[in-house]
């Protein structure tokens, strides 16, 4: 991979002040508009930075527009993977390239604007870690995508604690320290601050501008809306459970387990003291059952316990994070 340097007045380094990561796909007719307002906005910085654009498996000619605009553009970096992997493979692409103090998430589609990175970038020297776009004034249909985000947002941080009134929003800003590393799959780019939350990130919010798609097709929809759930049950375990799985399994375990002996021993005693049948009663059914998957429970809570320390312990990580050591 080559490596460009330039100046104080924007250009990229070995070392760039933020990297802007950008996913894309089928972009085409938002490419030279895209490039153009970042590099107006970014040039204003005074610090050195880089873009690195990543082409999720375009199948039209945004690939070949980003590598003649490379000449052009010499903060530019495109990363061009070999197939649609999805938003948040294509993210973890553009994270793991990134060289910069600060990364700046966004999409490509010129909904977000580029003028608000100074902002971002503001309130992480103020000294969040997180700063996350809220898009206050959204450009997008009330029913099939702003009501169902409103109700997601309120969900989210509801159930998550962190409290943010935009998950969808791309355009966000983080230290390096706190993202990179993150195993960011499926459809868990929206939960990045959940994540980071995870490892002590301190958070905030702004305001940013939205605008309406111009050009191109969105890629989002209502049949996104049970796969952002799932990922919301899956966010809430890591939150709590995810360094202890037996305390999740255990206990539903335990109580099924305690339920169904209580049944199977109620009916004991009125079939050996009261002399009543049983046999043909759904409650003995029921506590047979309850009592088998109890101890199922327990079983699958102790197995996730021994992963769970095995990847710690083959991996050699940590289940915590520091933010500073003082000497």
């Amino acid at each position: 991979m080559t490596k460009i340097t330039g100046d104080a007045q924007g250009q990229t380094n070995s070392c760039p002040y933020v990297s802007v990561v950008i996913p894309v796909y089928n972009e085409e007719e938002n490419i030279v508009p895209l490039l153009e307002g970042l590099d107006k906005a970014l040039q204003r910085l005074g610090r050195p930075f880089e873009v690195i654009i990543v082409d999720d498996g375009s199948c039209d000619r945004t690939p070949q527009l980003l590598r003649s605009l490379k000449p052009k553009y010499p903060w530019l970096r495109v990363i061009i993977l070999r197939r649609n992997f999805g938003q948040s493979a294509a993210f973890t692409a553009g994270i793991d390239h990134s060289r910069g103090e600060i990364i700046v998430t966004m999409d490509g589609d010129l909904q977000n604007d580029p003028a608000d990175i100074p902002k971002l970038l503001a309130k992480i020297e103020e000294g969040y870690d997180v700063v996350s776009g809220w898009r206050r004034d959204r450009k997008d249909p009330f029913f099939s995508r702003r009501l169902p985000s409103i109700l997601a947002n309120k969900l989210i941080s509801s159930l998550t604690h962190v409290r943010l009134h935009d998950y969808g929003c791309s355009l966000k800003a983080y230290r390096a320290e706190v993202i990179r590393g993150l195993s960011i799959y499926g459809e868990l780019h929206r939960f990045i601050p959940v994540l980071t939350s995870l490892r002590g990130a301190s958070i905030t919010e702004i305001p940013v501008n939205h605008h309406p798609r111009r050009f191109g097709k969105s890629k989002y929809g209502l049949s996104r809306t049970y796969r952002v759930l799932l990922d919301l049950l899956l966010m809430i375990f890591f939150r709590k459970f995810a360094t202890r799985p037996l305390h999740i399994f255990g206990l539903t375990g335990g109580l099924m387990f305690l339920l169904g002996v209580t049944i199977e021993g109620y009916l004991s005693v009125i079939k050996l003291f009261f002399h009543q049948d049983i046999g043909q009663r759904p409650l003995l059914l029921l506590g047979a059952m309850l009592i088998i998957t109890g101890i199922n429970l327990l079983g699958t809570g102790l197995l996730a316990e021994m992963v769970m320390r095995t990847y710690f312990e083959a991996s050699d990580r940590r289940i915590y994070t520091i933010r500073e050591v003082i000497d």
